[in-house]
Order: C-alpha cells, then structure tokens, then sequence
C-alpha cells in the first residue's frame, strides 16, 4: 500500500514521481481552486504608473492598501523572512556591510539600539566605516520585531502580535489584528485571515540555493493558504519581482506546474533529483587522494576540482568550510539515480581515525540531492549513499 504525500505546494521529486509513473497525482480542478484561493496581486505596471517608488519600497502603497482593506473585516498576516529587529547593518553613506572589529561578523541592531555582533556577541559601541570613515548606519535587512514596531506605529489603535522563535503562536481570534510573523511559524486565524503581505521577497528568492524558488514558493503558498477565498475578500500581497516564475506560480496558484518546469530544466542540466551529486572538499591533497583511491560506479562523472575562496583571518570558521587562511578544494561527484552499489558494510560507513592514504585533513563528502548527511571520506570505497 502506498500512502499519499499531499499538501499545499508541489516538490519536484514529487514531479518527478509522478512523471515515472510511480505516484499518481490528485489535484483540485481549477474551478474549485480559484473558489478557494484568495486573490494574489504584485507591484505591477499600474502600481508603478501611480506610485514610482513602488518597486523599490518596502512597503509600496498597494500593501498599505491591502493591509487598511483588510483590518475592515478581520486579521491581517504579515510574513517577514528574517527575524530579529534589524540583522544586517551597512554603511549609510558608501553601502558596505557593518561588521564586527574582532571576527568581522555581521553587526545587527537589537531592541533599544544597541549593535551586536551576529557571531561572537560582542557589543560595538563605536563603530566606524573602515571603508569611508562614515557613522551613520542603515538597515540593510528588517526583521520581524523591527517590521512589527513599524506597523504598530502606522496602526496605533490596531493589536500587534508576533510569532516567531521566541514564541510561537498556534491560533489567533478573528478579529482585527496585526499578526507578523517569520515563514513556518504562522498562527492559524478563526474564519481566515482577511489579507496577506509576504514581504522582502527578493530575500527568499535571491538565496544561493537550487531549491531557492521552490522553498520561496512553498512559504508563499503556505501562508496563503490561511487566508480566506477570493470571494470573501480574502487578498495576498506579495512584495517581490513580479516577472519572476514562483512569483508567477503563486499569482496563478500552480505549484504544480511550477514544479513540472523546474524538473524539465533541472534534467537538461544534469541536476538533482534526476541525478545525485556528492561534493568533495578539503586540501588539495586530500581531495585528489579521495579520487584517486575511490571506487566509483561506471557512470560517475567528476566535475572539478576547483578552488574555494579563502576564509580571511579572524573569521570563526563554519561548518564544512575550510580553516581560516588555507586554500582548499572542492569536486564534485554526479551518478544517476540508483547506479551506486548496494550500502557498505557499516564498518566502513563509520568515522575512520586517520586518513588511508596518508593524507590530512580528511576530505569532507557532502552529499547533494540525497540524504543530505555529512561524511568523512576514509574508506576507498563508493559511500552508497549517492547511488
């Protein structure tokens, strides 16, 4: 017996199930979807024409609209990618990012003013642009708490509640609120949420990832979800390029077919989930010992390797990147789906204690479109997690 995997938005693997044959898809017919979606709007050519700063502002006047409309008859969400009061900081006059003057961390402003270090915690009570010599700091990202004091000032006699890590709501009442919160964490309303502000989409979109749009989809999509239909005058605001495709998905509220694209073009490349790839990173040494010893499948094609940048000194080092100072390597590994040989005995799935070939540090295998787990490359043999 095969169990269903539903919900709101569409993976690509589940796509790609669906296009084998394995999975059959059950789907609501468009009539009945566009009964039980609210209505999406973006910034778009008419906006612009009336408000010319609508495509550069925060908040552009349709979402002040939105947001006025809709605290008529109800709650209003508002979904803020980051949290925090404001996370990154820059420069107000040359635009560089503010940054800690021990481990070069990203400075963030906390309630009342004060500036902390997002990695070591220190606090910086006189900083300075080592760029222009300018004082002056500008919000560079708007958190949550921020974003919730802004809309509490706009919106004096309206409650504003908050749901995040600190807390997190489970339900809200149906009547007139403000309720920010950061993606996954969204109370659910009594009746529906009136309106809906997905802001700083270009935070969402714009993340050096494969899964970048189609995460950014599945959080629109979910928030969304808590509003009332169209015909109940339930609307969505999303502030993000209104040219971009899960921008266009979400207006359409066709994951679906956003997920059947991203599959089509994810197969011309060679990507994953229609391949599995492993990355291999350590010394230059290490990494050309791990290829040369391993035994991989017929198919396995090697990218690489190629040079990672080098972590400046003083920066805390994170995981899987290489010490500050040293010029590591990186190659990556893509087999097809289900040509890697059976798993390894689980002796050898376990953490070697030194290096076979002689070589340290160990190399660091980082799997892509599998399981997602870390390994440490010390047996000579084809992991099996990629296959």
């Amino acid at each position: 017996m095969r169990l269903p995997d539903g919900g709101w938005s569409s993976t690509v693997e589940g796509a790609q199930l669906v296009e084998s044959g394995w999975a059959r898809p059950l789907a609501a017919g468009r009539e009945q979807v566009r009964r039980a979606a609210p209505l999406v709007r973006t910034v778009g050519d008419q906006d612009l024409a009336r408000d010319e700063a609508a495509r550069a502002a925060r908040l552009p006047s349709l979402a002040w609209q939105a947001v006025r409309e809709g605290l008529r008859h109800g709650p209003v969400l508002v979904q803020v990618p980051r949290r925090g009061y404001v996370p990154r900081m820059a420069c107000a006059a040359c635009r560089a990012p503010a940054r800690c003057r021990h481990c070069s961390g990203p400075l963030e402003a906390r309630d009342g003013g004060a500036l902390w270090c997002g990695w070591c915690g220190r606090e910086e009570g006189a900083w300075h642009c080592p760029e222009c010599g300018g004082f002056r700091l500008r919000a560079q990202v708007v958190g949550a708490r921020r974003t919730a004091e802004e809309l509490g000032r706009a919106f004096p006699a309206v409650p504003v509640r908050t749901s995040g890590r600190e807390q997190v709501l489970d339900t809200v009442p149906g009547t007139p609120a403000l309720v920010v919160s950061t993606p996954g964490a969204e109370p659910v309303a009594e009746g529906g949420y009136a309106a809906a502000l997905l802001l700083d989409g270009w935070a969402m979109v714009g993340r050096p990832d494969l899964r970048a749009g189609e995460d950014a989809l599945r959080r629109w999509i979910a928030a969304a979800s808590l509003v009332r239909p169209q015909g109940d005058g339930g609307t969505v605001v999303v502030v993000a390029e209104p040219t971009l495709r899960p921008v266009q998905a979400l207006v359409r509220w066709d994951p679906v077919g956003h997920a059947v694209r991203e599959l089509s073009e994810r197969a011309e490349l060679g990507f994953p989930p229609v391949s599995r790839m492993a990355a291999v990173t350590g010394t230059g040494e290490a990494v050309a010992a791990f290829l040369g010893s391993v035994e991989l499948p017929p198919e396995a094609e090697v990218l690489g390797p190629v040079p990672l940048p080098v972590t400046p000194a003083g920066r805390p080092r994170r995981p899987g990147a290489p010490p500050p100072g040293e010029q590591w390597e990186r190659a990556l590994v893509r087999v097809p789906p289900g040509r890697g040989p059976p798993w390894p005995p689980r002796s050898r799935r376990r953490r070697p204690r030194g290096w076979r070939g002689g070589v340290r540090p160990h190399a660091v295998v980082r799997l892509h479109g599998g399981c997602g787990l870390t390994r440490w490359c010390g047996f000579t043999g084809w992991c099996g997690l990629a296959g």
